[in-house]
């Protein structure tokens, strides 16, 4: 068995998810890479095990389906290894309005962006407390700050979830006396990768004023290091630090206007 640290990402396929993996692996740990498209698992485990030398697994899974968490978690027993780490990071936007989207749909974002994460932490966090070692990451967002508004409706409401939730789960190891299972919720703004071009809003979000947009490669590190020194939340780039604090400080009937003003910018709702 192997002694090397095993970190489990979840939509590992492409740019927040895949550039957890490279960094995890880059600092030596083993990676599981989970997503739905095979081919682009396959793909990124060659560059891996080319780029850092660590051993690195797929697992094809899609976490709408009801029973893939625990699917995902036979396959890893089945390498008798354990999780150290998590990145609960697999999600995407839902366009439209609650009206205007069938229930189905919101059931499965529901299940892939809050229940899927929740019950995967649920099921390895025993073995880090018992271990006395863990790692989590729930990539949450900005968005999770901001007031509600019209279009991707539940997304705002399922990252302010993952925040708290990240915060309860960081405080309960620490009273556990597992002082080395740290829990973080990463929030980052407006980030390149495939995301937009998903959700369909590649064409409003180009429209944006490049100021406001990070990169994968510093959103990750900044996770990943606010995990290890145990920081609950952290919020990457100095840009999105300040709309944060923002989303704190002005009066609620403001901070709602500018979003209805400005949320069809970046949301479809239709």
């Amino acid at each position: 068995m192997s002694n090397t640290r095993l970190m489990l990402v979840t939509g590992a396929s492409a740019g927040i998810g895949a550039e957890f993996a490279r960094q995890y692996a880059a600092r030596g740990w083993d990676v599981v890479l989970t997503a739905r498209r095979l081919e682009r698992l396959d793909e990124l485990k060659h560059e891996i095990e080319r780029d850092f030398g660590v051993q690195v697994y797929t697992i094809q899974q899609d976490l709408a389906r009801a029973n893939s968490v625990q699917a995902i978690l036979k396959e890893v027993d089945v390498l008798k290894r354990h999780i150290d780490g998590v990145v609960n990071n697999a999600g995407y936007g839902l366009p439209g309005t609650f009206l205007n989207t069938k229930w189905k749909d919101q059931a499965e974002f529901l299940r892939v962006l809050y229940t899927a994460p929740v019950e995967l932490t649920h099921k390895v966090l025993p073995g880090m407390i018992e271990r006395g070692f863990g790692r989590i990451v729930n990539v949450a967002s900005l968005a999770g700050y901001a007031p509600g508004s019209s279009g991707h409706t539940l997304y705002g409401s399922v990252k302010a979830g993952m925040i708290k939730f990240s915060e309860s789960i960081h405080a309960e190891a620490q009273a556990s006396g597992a002082s080395n299972v740290h829990c973080t919720a990463l929030c980052p703004g407006f980030t390149w990768s495939e995301f937009h071009d998903v959700n369909g809003t590649r064409q409003q979000t180009n429209q944006m004023p490049s100021w406001l947009w990070m990169e994968a490669e510093p959103v990750v590190r900044a996770g990943i290091e606010a995990c290890e020194t145990g920081l609950p939340v952290t919020v990457p780039g100095p840009v999105n630090k300040g709309l944060a604090t923002l989303t704190r400080i002005m009066p609620e009937a403001l901070a709602r206007k500018i979003m209805s003003l400005q949320g069809g910018r970046f949301r479809r709702t239709n």
